[in-house]
């Protein structure tokens, strides 16, 4: 097993990671340590790996039904699987998780350590408010720091017009994060969309940015690049 420690400031309580898929107990398209029990992959590894992450962080994980939308849970919930696409909580011991295989991971902690936050920012989410309502659970959006995830890479992530539509509507400066390939076809940087959204929102401590889960794939599981494949989990909590 392999994670990844999140470099960026945060206060001395406040842990985090993301999986890759090395290691893990999961065979063929799944190969390595997919965390994803809704890709069609054998229920028994699945279990097996998410054994293997529960060991890695202290506290309470809480799977959550991503649907690309905006909804953030707040933990702990009485729901064992909630439909949402952000967690957030100010309890010790309750760790925000959300999956990935191409979409944007993003680590939102308040600058005192006492509220944390979890939110999955495909560019559906992302341009429909994702960030913004996960945000809007903070005290002061302004004290906050945020981390970005692997995600696809601006190299990458080839979108239509249509996305360049949903973003350009809510700030024409967003088309700054979009290059034409050609043929109507262009190459999205979800992590500048993020940057600028977050920005927005009043958070000017944005670290991270620099994978591209589509390029590594030894690292890295793509839907996009692969189809039929793996989730990793971007995690972050509270130890006191």
């Amino acid at each position: 097993m392999y994670c990844l420690q999140p470099d960026w400031p945060a206060p001395s309580n406040i842990r985090a990671l993301t999986t890759t898929r090395i290691g893990g107990a999961s065979q063929g398209s799944f190969s390595g340590w997919n965390l994803g029990m809704h890709v069609g992959d054998a229920p028994e590894a699945v279990d097996q790996n998410r054994a293997l992450l529960a060991q890695q962080v202290s506290g309470d994980i809480t799977w959550l039904e991503q649907v690309h939308g905006t909804h953030v849970v707040h933990l702990p919930t009485r729901s064992p699987h909630p439909q949402a696409d952000a967690a957030f909580t100010d309890t010790t011991g309750q760790v925000c998780t959300i999956m990935t295989a191409d979409c944007l991971p993003v680590l939102v902690c308040s600058d005192d350590g006492q509220q944390v936050a979890a939110a999955h920012a495909g560019w559906r989410g992302l341009s429909s408010g994702v960030l913004e309502a996960t945000l809007s659970q903070f005290s002061d959006p302004n004290r906050c720091l945020a981390w970005l995830g692997p995600a696809i890479g601006p190299q990458a992530f080839e979108v239509g017009e249509e996305v360049i539509e949903a973003f350009v509507t809510h700030s024409p400066q967003a088309m700054s994060a979009f290059t034409a390939k050609g043929n109507g076809k262009y190459f999205a940087d979800l992590y500048h969309l993020a940057k600028q959204r977050l920005q927005q929102a009043g958070v000017t401590a944005v670290y991270g940015g620099e994978f591209c889960t589509y390029q590594q794939a030894d690292q890295f599981y793509s839907y996009r690049r692969d189809g039929q494949t793996g989730r990793m989990a971007t995690c972050i909590w509270r130890v006191k």
